[in-house]
């Protein structure tokens, strides 16, 4: 069967030479939730843009697939046509873009210009359930929310999990994996995967944090 995702050796860094990803590995089927766990400057933010196809990122080695054909290969617009949604940490304010999703008053308002973090969430999502992607890249969606609102994004996500999707879930802490629980957790440092487990190792994630980790990967 192929992979829905299939990343292998990847290989990435940033203008000035700076590596950030260095060596990954990670296989993604269809039907499957992996959650990317790490300390900041791990890269895992990095692999959510070189996944979208976001400018400014340069590929030193490695391949990535998308349902068998060359993701790397692909123009940002184009990833997106094959179904890779990307779901920002901090999503862009658009003016002159109507946001037609929300009540009369809010129709008015530019995309996100002058939305609660929340606002914007919800509304990531909403566009999520509209575009039906086959990979979701959940980028630390649960900075800036507070508890009513996490329950509002992640039961948006519960309802596209399906046989026929695959999400990343990135994140930094293990509250927003008691509501998407995910198959898979990865521990991300110094640019690569460094342990894989299920969910409990969320939970030690949480009760030990990364330190262990990042002396191991340096």
């Amino acid at each position: 069967m192929t992979a829905l995702l299939e990343i292998k050796g990847l290989h990435a860094e940033i203008a000035g030479g700076r590596k950030i990803i260095q060596g990954l590995d990670l296989t993604v089927n269809k039907g499957e939730i992996h959650a990317i766990m790490g300390p900041n400057g791990a890269g895992k933010s990095t692999l959510s843009y070189v996944l979208a196809g976001k400018p400014g990122y340069e590929i030193t080695a490695g391949e990535v697939y998308l349902n068998g054909e060359d993701l790397l290969a692909m123009e940002a617009n184009e990833r997106a046509a094959k179904g890779v949604f990307l779901a920002f940490q901090y999503p862009l304010e658009i003016p002159g873009v109507a946001t037609l999703t929300f009540d009369a008053e809010m129709l008015k308002r530019p995309l996100n210009v002058g939305f609660s973090g929340g606002e914007k969430k919800r509304n990531e999502t909403l566009q999520m359930a509209l575009l039906q992607p086959s990979l979701c890249v959940l980028d630390e969606t649960d900075s800036g929310l507070d508890i009513d609102a996490l329950k509002v994004v992640a039961n948006g996500v519960n309802a596209l999990r399906s046989a026929e999707r695959g999400m990343i879930v990135i994140t930094h802490y293990q509250r927003l994996l008691d509501y998407i629980v995910p198959d898979i957790v990865h521990v991300f440092a110094a640019g690569r995967i460094v342990r894989t487990g299920g969910a409990d190792l969320a939970r030690e994630l949480e009760a030990t944090g990364y330190a262990q980790y990042q002396s191991e990967a340096a």
